[in-house]
């Protein structure tokens, strides 16, 4: 969120950390709108050629996972207005809120803060046209509702989920998770060799996981099909194929948010993700 007061701009994350260094152009943008106090809800993001939200290209900018790296690609799409000149609007309905926010963000911004666009539409259709084109999904939100921080049903975030075939090439270790088992290495598959995609550590139970291990242990070798490298890794022959679901790349070619649906019955490696199909960022 950003918070605009007399003397300052404060860009705040969810989690409360105090991040206005870190986005130089937003905090600019912010002061130039010219008011006095106002607080504006929004999403920073780094958007690619096409013009979609990068999630791995918003994390590279700030330099990775704990990272400092200050962001001069990232903008702000504002979609709530909560506080404006001293009046505290969270108790008013979101169609108000919406509407008095477009008066302080021209609807055809193109600098470091826009305002996040608003279709009233067919929710299915709108999900179908959003993930048919790449994108990571819709928000939906009654009109009617105040605001109230959290997810307490006023709005709903509706993701566009993939779901692949992979290699299981091998697992990494734990002392404390199911079955010692915390999460496994995946391949897609690229002509005769195989690429590594991540690793997934969810969507199976003990029992899963324990049954998973006992079978990658009969598999084990030395010599790794991929070139992955770390602690209290196992490595397996190339033999178990997982479907996974996942919430697209990043740009290190690996899978972004995967979650383990289960084996795949016919151990066919022509239904493993074919590489020359990922984005080109993950190849």
């Amino acid at each position: 969120a950003i918070h605009i007061e007399p003397k300052s701009i404060r860009i705040l994350t969810r989690g409360g950390h105090d991040w206005t260094h870190r986005f130089p152009a937003i905090a600019a943008a912010a002061r130039d709108l010219g008011l006095t106090t106002a607080i504006l809800d929004g999403e920073a993001v780094v958007l690619d050629e096409q013009g979609r939200s990068d999630f791995g290209a918003l994390q590279h900018s700030l330099g990775g996972r704990g990272g400092k790296r200050i962001s001069t690609e990232s903008i702000l799409y504002a979609f709530d207005l909560l506080y404006l000149d001293g009046h505290d609007l969270t108790r008013t309905e979101l169609s108000l809120r919406r509407h008095l926010l477009e008066g302080l963000i021209p609807e055809n911004a193109d600098g470091a803060l826009r305002l996040s666009e608003e279709l009233q539409f067919d929710g299915e259709a709108l999900l179908d046209y959003a993930c048919h084109h790449g994108l990571e999904g819709v928000i939906a939100k009654h009109r009617d509702r105040p605001y109230r921080s959290g997810r307490l049903g006023d709005w709903l975030k509706i993701k566009c989920v993939q779901s692949e075939s992979f290699m299981i090439v091998g697992y990494e270790q734990s002392a404390t998770t199911r079955g010692g088992l915390g999460s496994l290495l995946l391949a897609g598959r690229k002509a005769h060799d195989w690429i590594y995609v991540g690793s997934v550590g969810t969507g199976f139970n003990r029992k899963e996981a324990e049954e998973l291990r006992r079978t990658l242990d009969r598999l084990k070798t030395n010599k790794p099909v991929v070139p992955v490298k770390g602690k209290r890794l196992v490595f397996a022959q190339p033999t178990l194929i997982a479907e996974i679901e996942f919430r697209g790349w990043t740009n290190e070619g690996n899978l972004r948010h995967p979650s383990y649906k289960g084996l795949r019955e016919v151990q066919d490696n022509a239904a493993v993700f074919n590489m020359t199909n990922a984005p080109s960022t993950a190849k």
